[in-house]
């Protein structure tokens, strides 16, 4: 659902940018408290100190997921947009972040959404998806029995209802800012049809990499926080939190584990699974090739990138290209996006994430 220039028209383009901006300063104080970063953290808000070194990594897993377009229809593919899973797994503010790093990535290096509509695509694909999904899946496990499978579960429905919800909002914005003169209705139809089939692989990849997780570090997972509760001491006779014991050695090197094979994951998704994705048009590439939305679109701005359209220059070979720049782009976001996390934790504690 990359907006690419041309589609917006300029004071939309301009008004979104400065809505994002604004969703972007918000989501920089919130992610401080979700990584641990305020004094008056409480205990649960203080286990994202352990889940601040995953934040980088969130952010590059979406962006080597994104290279995998699966096919849903006859000639139409989708790919993951990924704010549910940074938002169960490093908590909705620092998801929103996450996703907005990919898109940075992608727009500046990848010729991949345009630059004018940025705004756009950080206040569609990462605010709206981002907060949509969190809503929905903190509604769920309020109310399902606290356990893993329960959170999964959530996870699930979470990713499937926040896709069609993102194709709506670009709907909308293309009701106030469209370039072309088309029947919105039709459009609409269409564009939440097919992201409906888009959220089942949403809502797949998303549970199973929640769960996943889950299955070996819980505690790292932003959303599972509070499924087990903390034992009391009684002390005066009041009832108080007892401190958590130290986690072992073993447990900071699993740790480490984790982080590492996430990264090789990310790495093999873009540098060699993307070679055999769908190479039909996305969802909204196809509504707007139907519907004729796509006669404004104008050239992109990084189209001279080396790396434009997900290939190195000068690298004929088209599966080493494609492959080569995956892995450039999973290495790029992963450092661009743990520096931000870094800074984000570091501002408040003045202590840096180090993965343990």
């Amino acid at each position: 659902m990359h907006v690419p220039d041309g589609f917006i028209d300029a004071p939309t383009s301009a008004a979104t940018a400065v809505l994002a901006a604004g969703a972007l300063a918000v989501s920089l104080r919130g992610a401080r408290r979700e990584l641990g970063g305020t004094s008056r953290a409480s205990e649960a808000e203080r286990g994202g100190e352990r889940a601040a070194p995953l934040a980088g990594l969130v952010a590059a897993f979406i962006f080597a997921v994104q290279m995998l377009n699966f096919p849903v229809a006859a000639g139409t593919s989708g790919h993951l947009l990924g704010g549910a899973l940074a938002a169960i797994l490093v908590g909705p503010c620092t998801g929103v972040l996450c996703v907005s790093v990919v898109l940075l990535m992608q727009g500046i290096l990848f010729a991949d959404g345009g630059l004018t509509a940025l705004g756009v695509n950080i206040t569609d694909m990462a605010v709206v998806t981002t907060l949509v999904a969190y809503a929905v899946f903190r509604g769920l496990v309020k109310v399902l029995p606290r356990s893993r499978r329960s959170v999964t579960g959530a996870a699930f429905v979470a990713a499937l209802l926040s896709v069609p919800v993102a194709a709506g909002a670009f709907t909308l914005l293309y009701a106030v800012g469209g370039t072309t003169d088309v029947a919105l209705g039709k459009v609409a139809g269409a564009m939440v049809g097919v992201h409906v089939l888009i959220g089942f692989g949403e809502a797949a990849i998303t549970a199973l990499t929640v769960g996943a997780v889950i299955a070996v570090r819980p505690d790292l997972v932003y959303g599972a926080r509070g499924l087990r509760q903390g034992l009391k001491l009684r002390v005066n006779g009041d009832l108080v939190d007892a401190p958590e014991p130290a986690a072992p050695v073993a447990a900071r090197t699993s740790r480490r584990a984790l982080w590492l094979s996430g990264l090789a994951a990310s790495l093999v998704l873009a540098g060699f699974v993307s070679h055999y994705a769908s190479a039909s048009p996305d969802g909204l590439e196809k509504v707007a090739h139907d519907h004729g939305i796509d006669t404004q679109t104008k050239e992109h701005a990084s189209a001279g990138s080396p790396l434009a359209d997900y290939g190195v220059e000068d690298v004929s070979d088209a599966r080493l290209s494609g492959g080569l720049a995956g892995v450039i782009g999973v290495g790029t976001t992963v450092i661009a996006g743990s520096a931000v996390f870094w800074a984000v934790r570091r501002r408040r504690t003045g202590v840096p994430s180090q993965v343990r």
